[in-house]
């Protein structure tokens, strides 16, 4: 089954070709079921040659990429966990779009070991793909950060971001026949501890405020990706190579 949720950020945020290159950074939710032939020939198709998977181990199986990795596609474990004390309790108090926003921006502190991970990934030979649970959250902030470090306009990687909404019916449908139980109303899951909690609103929507707001905190908490990475243990080095491989020159 083709992999719901994918796309190439450089479409919608550079739709000039004045700052990244096509075909280089793809994001999508997880497969559902599980990563088959037609899987494989959509990642082949794009020159897909590194899988980054965003997902806590609790979520994974063994059987999600095996179709690709026996493809000789490699899929870097970069696992980042939304239920942590501290995430846990901003879950309990989210109720605008811009408490997500907020919600990210912990995310994405919490886990630089993950964040490091993934751009280490995404400076490799070939195109990358990013991807989580539904390719919203975990993927649209890693994904906004390597759009900022391109120097791609806010009002863009918000456009993108905002996209998934258009795929939230199918990967709703995906994850509740995958997490039955858990999922099948979309209303609950649990944190580290097992605590069942409710999923707030802005949780199941893809709102343009909260990437807004993200990329807002990111500026003035951290001055923007390319300082806030750093940060996370991502090398120079490493940044100067995603650069290259994905920036068009001025």
């Amino acid at each position: 089954m083709s992999l719901v949720n994918f796309r190439d950020p450089a479409v919608l945020s550079d739709p000039e070709g004045r700052r990244i290159r096509p075909g280089v950074l793809y994001r999508s939710a997880q497969p559902f079921p599980a990563a088959d032939e037609a899987t494989v020939a959509q990642l082949r198709t794009c020159d897909i040659r590194t899988v980054v998977d965003l997902r806590d181990t609790r979520e994974t199986d063994p059987a999600d990429w095996a179709a690709a990795e026996a493809a000789g596609i490699a899929v870097i474990a970069a696992p980042v966990n939304p239920a942590t004390d501290g995430l846990t309790e901003r879950l309990r108090t989210m109720v605008t779009a811009a408490d997500l926003g907020d919600y990210y921006v912990l995310l994405a502190e919490s886990a630089p070991a993950a964040v490091a991970a993934a751009v280490e990934a995404a400076a490799r030979p070939g195109a990358v793909l990013l991807h989580c649970a539904a390719g919203k959250d975990r993927t649209g902030l890693l994904t906004a950060l390597l759009l900022d470090l391109l120097d791609v306009p806010a009002d863009r990687i918000v456009a993108d971001y905002a996209r998934t909404a258009e795929a939230l019916p199918q990967i709703f449908a995906g994850l509740a026949e995958r997490h039955r139980t858990a999922l099948n109303d979309r209303t609950r899951v649990t944190d580290s501890q097992g605590r069942e909690l409710s999923i707030p609103a802005p949780l199941l929507q893809a709102p343009a405020e909260a990437m807004s707001v993200f990329l807002d905190r990111v500026r003035t908490r951290h001055g923007g990706a390319a300082a806030f990475l750093p940060t996370c243990g991502v090398r120079a080095e490493t940044l100067g190579a995603f650069r290259a491989k994905a920036a068009i020159p001025a």
